[in-house]
């Protein structure tokens, strides 16, 4: 399963392949929203852009799924790497930084440290099962 490192909180969260960000820090009990954003946060759909987070040391694969069109016009003016929470799905392991306007001491230290501990990669398989048969009751064969 995918793990969403959250920089800020230094919380490390497992979630399943597909699942929106905002509502796995929502359910995680992560302070997604500052003062603007809890008084007055759309709900999910885009239209607010307070649950915005910055994807750390992401590159050309993005872990998460690709900007939406309300993505690309919200945030025009910011940064490639802020990603509204309420827009992305987690498809693979990911770091990001909650409230990312919001000055964090020693953020560089922060990043480097988290950068250099490995997540797992993302979906791992379900382990494999090895079919028992039913009418199988022991080594020993009946004659």
């Amino acid at each position: 399963m995918p793990v969403v490192r959250f920089l800020r909180e230094g919380r490390d969260v497992e979630c399943y392949p597909g699942e929106n960000l905002r509502d796995v820090a929502l359910r995680e009990d992560i302070q997604l929203y500052g003062l603007k954003g809890q008084l007055g946060n759309c709900g999910g759909c885009g239209q607010c852009i307070t649950c915005f987070v910055d994807v750390v040391g992401s590159d050309v694969d993005s872990p998460l799924t690709g900007r939406t069109v309300v993505e690309d016009s919200k945030l025009r003016r910011r940064p490639e790497s802020w990603r509204l929470a309420c827009q992305a799905l987690v498809e693979q392991s990911v770091i990001v930084l909650t409230r990312p306007q919001v000055r964090l001491a020693d953020l560089d230290q922060k990043k480097a440290a988290a950068l250099s501990e490995v997540l797992p990669a993302g979906p791992t398989a379900w382990p494999v099962v090895e079919n028992v048969d039913d009418n199988d009751e022991g080594s020993e064969q009946e004659s």
